[in-house]
């Protein structure tokens, strides 16, 4: 057999596992309830069908309902982002011919085509996430240099995560292509229905990401479909540019020519009788073109990258001044920065309440004195807060620089800190288990932006109740940014001589080895997790005549299977939903583990909030801080901390139960300000 026999043998080879796939699994029958030929939901169910295909635009989705009760049929129809309206509507009659002949009269059905998701149920599917089923298709082909292609892989997926996750109401689609290694390139498409809010959005393609090494770990490329999205990358461009750039002008894609190689195939003939020898000979040499155009423009750009340094800094120096406000103007905001205007204090310094000239209410951060950070580092820390944009997090408007004060200013939030009403007799009733559930997933939110989503990956190493604060709407938004940390987007670890913190949330590793990274954040997030169902601080917990920790209490009732004991009295007698809050017991126990390796990231915590039918994993034992009291517990904070800040923190620790803890609760915390 010569070189080229073997390459169509190959040819054929790869197209049949390819098709293989395709045929497996293609549509999926849920058994959620059946009906009759003859019934209300079948005719219901062929109208929606009806509906579909008639009614379907340019945009290439449509969700139609039809009927009433127990009786409505619900579909959906999602055409592939680069699929034109015709081939579309081709698929909609094939798909729901194929569904009803392979799930017949189940009420809840869903198939995969190369050109359209198609899916149905007795159940309301618009505006509503869902994650599973999930397909997997992918190349048998393993990508050369793995690593970086992975590398290279992720960088792409997480742009196009963020592009089509912010697309409107009609269509949320994205398309682009990243040099790979070994002078490839990866070109993937990332879809969602558009029905989907952003952050359901994100969630979803965050899910079929995660996914990704389950089956196709490594592959050069893959295809993970969901209910509510889709995702596909290649070695080769699979998508139609064009079609993308008609419909929508801000979905970028690179200029390459649209290819539709043997490897592609979802095992259906298109008809024409292509010689195999033309197109093994044709693609090949396109490649080769393609590589060495993206070759050059890789290295023309790395030529150009100082002077876009140097442009950048200058840009950064510009924004700076913008943020800066006058000392005096703020002096006057606050009334001279007065009693009667503070709203808390800390280790860091005072917050105090103000109102600018235009009625603009803010929030200033008088820094301590003693900080020791520089003119120069308290700039770089202002700029880099200012990009951070979430509804989740605190806004910073600017700062302000006199002599030895320094002062961040921020959007006054309305309401008080979370402590001030989860630990609060006076105040618990004024959060149900709506609200707390609310705040719980706002929060994960607003820390996967931090971890994976902002300029640079930042660890808040801060997480607590006193640091999050409620708007007037009781929306959670992650506050004090003054022990922050920040990575670059390839880094995951980092150590410190210097432990700082809040007792009661810091992990075990960081406290023994100063060792920190997102999983640290994860932790400080499984204790707020519990304190928020409990309605009990962590490090001042006592069960009947027991001194013990809140996670020692949450693990043993757990194991014991009388997890409701954890709950907050007034959450038992209310009328949240008794399996969330079992669920987000569970969740905060898998956030607390002690090994760091099995702690969840936020995304999977993101997922697991947002999707009830994924299963959770069995969590190991938690950190133990308290099992044998306070004395042998500051005995261990004096060993392992640097001797001031172990001071610090154990004096505050032994402090009388009866002290008002009602100010901004930050009273255990060290904020390291020393330049990152």
């Amino acid at each position: 057999m010569n070189n080229h026999e073997r390459l169509v043998v190959v040819g054929f080879v790869i197209l049949f596992i390819w098709a293989g796939q395709l045929a497996l699994g293609q549509n999926r029958c849920l058994n959620k309830g059946n009906y009759t030929s003859n019934s209300s939901y079948a005719f219901n169910l062929n109208s929606s069908f009806q509906e579909l295909g008639s009614n379907l635009d340019n945009n290439g989705f449509y969700n139609a309902s039809v009927g009433q009760l127990t009786d409505r049929a619900n579909s959906m129809v999602l055409c592939r982002g680069d699929v034109q309206l015709d081939e579309c509507q081709d698929c909609i009659l094939e798909s729901a011919d194929e569904l009803l002949r392979s799930c017949p009269f189940q009420k809840q059905a869903i198939s995969w085509d190369e050109r359209c998701m198609l899916r149905f149920s007795n159940a309301t599917i618009f505006g509503s996430l869902e994650t599973s089923p999930m397909r997997y298709w992918w190349n048998p082909n393993n990508a050369t240099s793995p690593d970086k292609f992975k590398e290279n892989l992720r960088g792409l997926l997480d742009q196009l995560r963020n592009q089509a996750a912010s697309g409107g109401s009609l269509r949320k689609v994205a398309a682009r292509n990243a040099t790979g290694p070994d002078f490839q390139t990866i070109f993937a498409m990332l879809q969602c229905t558009p029905d989907l809010s952003q952050e359901d959005c994100t969630s979803c393609l965050i899910n079929a990401i995660a996914n990704i090494p389950a089956r196709c770990d490594g592959k050069r490329g893959c295809r993970v479909l969901s209910p509510s999205c889709y995702l596909r990358f290649e070695i080769y461009p699979f998508y139609n540019e064009t079609r993308l750039r008609e419909l929508e002008p801000a979905v970028s894609s690179s200029p390459p020519p649209v290819l539709d190689p043997p490897s592609s195939s979802s095992g259906k003939s298109d008809g024409n009788t292509i010689n195999q020898t033309v197109i093994i000979i044709v693609v090949p040499i396109v490649l080769s073109l393609i590589l060495a155009v993206s070759a050059i423009i890789w290295l023309r750009k790395r030529r150009a990258q100082k002077p876009i340094e140097n442009h950048h800094e200058s840009v950064e120096i510009s924004t700076a001044e913008s943020l800066q406000y006058d000392f005096s103007t703020i002096k006057t905001a606050t009334n001279d920065f007065s009693d009667d205007n503070k709203l808390g204090e800390g280790g860091f310094g005072s917050v105090y309440k103000g109102k600018l000239w235009n009625g603009e209410e803010i929030a200033v951060k008088r820094l301590s004195v003693h900080s020791g950070q520089g003119d120069l580092e308290f700039k770089n820390e202002v700029l880099l807060l200012a990009k951070l944009q979430h509804r989740n997090l605190v806004r910073l408007l600017g700062f302000s620089i006199h002599g030895t004060e320094k002062l961040l200013i921020y959007e006054l939030v309305q309401n008080a800190s979370l402590d001030q009403f989860i630990f609060d007799q006076r105040n618990q009733s004024h959060l149900d288990w709506d609200r707390r559930y609310k705040i719980i997933a706002g929060v994960a939110r607003g820390i996967l932006y931090l971890h994976e989503d902002s300029r640079l990956r930042i660890i808040h190493r801060d997480l607590k109740a006193s640091n999050i604060l409620l708007d007037r709407d009781m929306n959670p938004k992650i506050a004090d940014f003054g022990m922050a940390r920040l990575f670059g987007q390839d880094e995951t670890q980092g150590n410190t001589s210097r432990v700082v913190g809040t007792y009661g949330y810091m992990p075990p590793e960081y406290i023994t080895h100063g060792q920190f990274s997102i999983k640290s954040d994860v932790f400080s997030f499984g204790v707020l997790v519990l304190e928020i169902i409990s309605g009990r601080k962590n490090s001042n917990f006592r069960s009947g005549e027991n001194a013990e920790d809140l996670l020692t209490f949450a693990w043993k009732n757990w194991r014991e299977g009388t997890a409701a004991n954890v709950m907050d009295p007034l959450l038992r007698s209310g009328s949240g939903s008794m399996s969330e809050m079992l669920r987000c017991i569970h969740i905060g126990l898998l956030c607390v583990q002690e090994n760091a390796m099995e702690r969840p990231t936020m995304a999977s915590v993101v997922i697991m909030l947002s999707s009830p039918s994924i299963s959770l994993a069995v969590p190991s034992e938690p950190a133990f801080y308290l099992q044998s009291g306070y004395t042998s517990q500051t005995s261990r904070l004096d060993h392992d901390c640097n001797s001031r800040e172990a001071e610090l923190i154990i004096n505050n620790f032994q402090k009388p139960a009866d002290q008002s803890d009602h100010s901004s609760n930050n009273d255990v915390s060290i904020t390291d300000l020393h330049p990152r």
